[in-house]
């Protein structure tokens, strides 16, 4: 028999929609894209089409979303990536996170917030003290250098982009709902929001938030590009926008410099080694009843590989939630999951008290490995992950879960992910962190400073406290899956939202595994959020949100655990993020690989083919 996964991770269904969705999963032998908005992702089907691969095709539509989903995402932020070489079976990840400034010391920012001695306290997302170095730009530019074909220059990339931003483009939907949400904030948050606002003569200021399908530009958000293009990242952490960054800041009371900048520029985004977790991973022998046969290729492991960024990313929480729910089933305290459990309470139940013990790991320990010790290894090892899991009961919910001790060891944003013809796939995540981020805007820039260091503690001794020249604990994700048989690709996916994102890695993996769904259904079902995470009133909410969807049945089981539960309808189902899935499969037949792809329908955008 050869060596093949459907026997424990069956094809897709072919049920048309098992949920509210009319959507279809899209299939190309050539490559994808898939992403919230579908002008952003021309950007990157043009790049493809070019000659380019998955990883320059990434940088058009992140700089294709920044233009079209600026509520989300920008060229203000930061990003990481994970990067599939079909090549070498290799997934590598990069670091793109901006740090605090040299300047903001803990101290002197707790005096700035008004902070007494003793008293708690979190940097408010809308504070200028929240503004952390962009390290999109640097990261955009360091993408096509390391991962790039070499066979299209950054002008030619970025050229999709800068042409949307100075000739219009319509606005969807759901980014006008939220651009009109957060219109109060952007004229009161800099002297430059008009910036952001479309130009109306009959609107307060002769601007206002643009309405769906009216055209707006960005022509000086286009200019930036252009800089970035042209000069690399020195057009961006030099010069005019640089300049017009710190100023901004400092005229808010805020502490960065241009030496911030400079020290981004120099350092650039950092190669990181990515993490991962074996997940059901079997012998082929077992499976197949055969444990006496000498062919080498029958003893080898089948099952998956989660693959996540790690530190200062919260990736890790994905992982350790996966590694619990593994621990669970080999206790036996929970069955091995099949199809008929997919969104039952006792599941739901599971993953809940999961994702809670993870989250207090993580909310400790995730921090800067650069500045503070992480122990990573430790965190995800089979040992520890078996102790954390004693703390599940099957019977209720938990209270409070406090975070273990671990051997040391020496909102807002976009998820989008490409494919490309040669068998190369990329995960990869843009952010502002809340909505516009701090809806800072640097004069004539068209862009808006992200919010990121409201994620650092200002508790004195805590690994993630704020101090000069730190990452701060951070909520965006990319993922990626192999097999563990052969290395191969199984898919790049990942669901955006704050501290959603590891919830929903875990959710949508298991919908394909468990549920046994297709990529786009397995986006398509109902969702749970547990209110985990570092809040605004530094205590953990137990509150367990539901989409609207969920069975009744299930929603009351979870009650009947002691879970406070609320179910969430309409554009709040926003917070349930909005996911993406390439998956690659092979023609047993004609022996082509096909990409499958799958777009969430809670944003604005779709898969779209090359």
């Amino acid at each position: 028999m050869p060596l093949t996964t459907p026997s424990l991770f069956p094809p897709e269904s072919h049920v048309f929609s098992k949920f509210p969705s009319r959507r279809s999963v899209v299939h190309s032998t050539r490559g994808i894209v898939s992403c919230t908005q579908p002008l952003a992702a021309k950007c990157g089907i043009e790049v493809l089409e070019a000659g380019g691969n998955c990883a320059d095709a990434a940088v058009a539509v992140a700089a294709g979303l920044n233009m079209t989903e600026p509520c989300s995402t920008g060229i203000g932020g930061d990003m990481f990536c994970l990067f599939y070489d079909a090549k070498t079976k290799k997934v590598s990840a990069m670091n793109g996170s901006g740090r605090s400034g040299n300047k903001c010391t803990l101290e002197t920012i707790r005096n700035s917030l008004g902070l007494k001695e003793g008293e708690s306290g979190r940097i408010p997302m809308a504070s200028v003290h929240a503004v952390s170095v962009p390290g999109a730009a640097a990261g955009w530019y360091d993408t096509v250098q390391r991962f790039g074909s070499g066979k299209v220059s950054l002008e030619q990339i970025l050229a999709p982009a800068i042409r949307l931003g100075e000739e219009g483009f319509p606005v969807s939907e759901g980014v006008a709902y939220f651009w009109n949400k957060s219109e109060p904030q952007i004229r009161q948050a800099s002297p430059n929001g008009g910036e952001m606002l479309k130009k109306d003569p009959s609107a307060q200021n002769g601007v206002r938030a643009p309405k769906a399908g009216e055209i707006m530009k960005n022509p000086n958000l286009a200019k930036t590009f252009r800089a970035l293009a042209t000069e690399g990242k020195k057009g961006f952490y030099a010069g005019h926008i640089a300049t017009e960054l710190v100023k901004v800041v400092q005229d808010l009371g805020g502490h960065l410099e241009l030496d911030d900048l400079t020290h981004h520029l120099e350092t650039g985004t950092e190669p990181v080694e990515p993490i991962s977790l074996k997940f059901r991973g079997q012998k082929v022998a077992e499976l197949l009843g055969d444990k006496t046969t000498g062919d080498a290729a029958q003893k080898q492991d089948i099952g998956l590989e989660l693959w996540e960024h790690p530190p200062n990313g919260q990736g890790i929480v994905a992982l350790m939630a996966l590694g619990i729910i593994q621990e669970l089933e080999a206790a036996g305290k929970i069955p091995t999951w099949s199809s008929s459990d997919f969104n039952t309470a006792p599941y739901l139940h599971a993953i809940i008290e999961s994702l809670r013990i993870a989250f207090a790991d993580a909310a400790w320990f995730v921090a800067d490995p650069n500045v503070s010790k992480v122990p990573t290894s430790s965190l995800i090892s089979q040992p520890y992950l078996a102790s954390r899991a004693e703390l599940f009961d099957a019977t209720k919910a938990s209270s409070n879960v406090p975070h273990g001790s671990p051997a040391w060891q020496s909102s807002d944003t976009v998820y989008f992910a490409v494919s490309d013809s040669e068998g190369n796939a990329i995960s990869f995540i843009n952010s502002n962190y809340g909505g516009f981020g701090t809806c800072i805007i640097p004069a004539g820039c068209g862009f808006t400073l992200q919010n990121r260091a409201a994620n650092f503690s200002l508790e004195k001794g805590h690994p993630n406290v704020l101090e000069p020249r730190k990452r701060p604990y951070h909520t965006i994700i990319p993922a990626a899956v192999t097999n563990l048989h052969d290395g191969s690709l199984h898919s790049v996916y990942g669901v955006m939202g704050g501290f959603m994102q590891p919830q929903g890695h875990v959710q949508v993996l298991l919908g394909q595994v468990v549920g046994r769904w297709s990529v786009q259904q397995a986006l398509d079902a109902p969702r749970i959020c547990i209110g985990s995470g570092m809040s605004q009133s530094g205590k953990e909410d137990l509150t367990v949100f539901v989409e609207e969807g969920m069975p009744a049945e299930t929603v009351e089981g979870l009650k009947k655990l002691g879970h406070d539960v609320q179910v969430v309808t309409d554009m709040g189902r926003s917070q349930f993020g909005r996911g993406q899935i390439i998956r690659w499969t092979l023609d047993p037949v004609e022996n082509i690989g096909v990409w499958s792809a799958g777009s969430d329908p809670r944003g604005d955008g779709a898969a779209y083919p090359l």
